[in-house]
């Protein structure tokens, strides 16, 4: 199984599908879950600091004994070590633990008031020093970007927000394309939520897929990329099971005629 590549606004190469490693109460699962994810094919691993589980993403990644060029690892910065000084030091512990010399993307994590200004002119400097092959922002909607636009000197790679089609904003995918920023949506499982939803179970049906390859396949229609979060190799498996069908047009329209503003984090609308 073949899974596609994006092209990032800097000629990187990302893959489209990738799995979250957000795991609260499965810690002790991570390094499996990334030995499993990489074994079946996987190669976009999505950890952020706060998750507390990267050393266990780092010692999955060196037993899996995947050559490094193969892979793309994100990390995020959380809000209590935003600011310049605080982020570097933030990235070099970051590194530490997950046992790398460099990551292949590295966002801030949310768009706290404070100190977002500072916090994107130290990823600029580690995008600059080589450390990161690409930086970018993660719940930034417009307001968020256009405010970043008038200090930035370079773009964001990527913006990755939640991405369902029960938090799906169209104005806010369409802004980050008309700016050559490429769209990641997690959280596109919602959970396990809405698998009793009318529509979303009427629609799988008729692909013979299941609600969770069908929100997977949206997030893939959209052109965004996506990283279910599972910690089971066989659901990590299902959700890769999404490159032998594609949506119509108008059963699209109809999953994205859902919302309701259910999420399973905060709304950037609030930052």
């Amino acid at each position: 199984m073949s899974i596609p590549f994006v092209t990032l606004n800097n000629g990187i190469l990302m893959p489209q599908l990738g799995v979250g490693l957000y795991a609260p109460k499965q810690q002790d699962e991570v390094k499996q879950s990334v030995l499993d994810a990489l074994d079946l094919g996987i190669r976009l691993i999505d950890s952020a600091a706060i998750y507390g589980n990267e050393q266990e993403v780092g010692q999955g990644i060196v037993e899996s004994a995947i050559k490094r060029s193969e892979l793309f690892v994100t990390s995020k910065v959380w809000m209590d070590d935003m600011g310049y000084d605080s982020t570097l030091r933030a990235f070099d512990k970051t590194l530490s633990d997950l046992g790398l010399e460099y990551l292949d993307l590295y966002l801030i994590h949310w768009p706290k008031e404070t100190a977002r200004k500072e916090t994107w002119k130290a990823l600029e400097t580690l995008y600059e020093q080589k450390l990161c092959r690409s930086i970018g922002v993660s719940n930034y909607y417009r307001k968020h970007l256009e405010e970043l636009f008038l200090h930035a000197n370079i773009c964001p790679a990527v913006n990755q927000f939640e991405l369902s089609p029960f938090c799906y904003m169209p104005e806010e995918l369409a802004f980050n394309q008309e700016n050559d920023i490429q769209v990641e949506g997690y959280a596109p499982l919602v959970r396990g939520w809405k698998k009793e939803d009318v529509v979303l179970n009427e629609i799988a049906a008729k692909y013979g897929k299941s609600t969770y390859q069908l929100l997977v396949r949206w997030n893939l229609e959209l052109g965004a990329v996506t990283i279910p979060k599972s910690v089971k190799r066989e659901r990590i498996q299902e959700n890769m099971e999404v490159f032998d069908f594609s949506i119509s047009a108008e059963d699209m329209q109809q999953l994205g005629q859902l919302f309701d503003n259910t999420r399973v984090a905060w709304d950037p609308r609030d930052f």
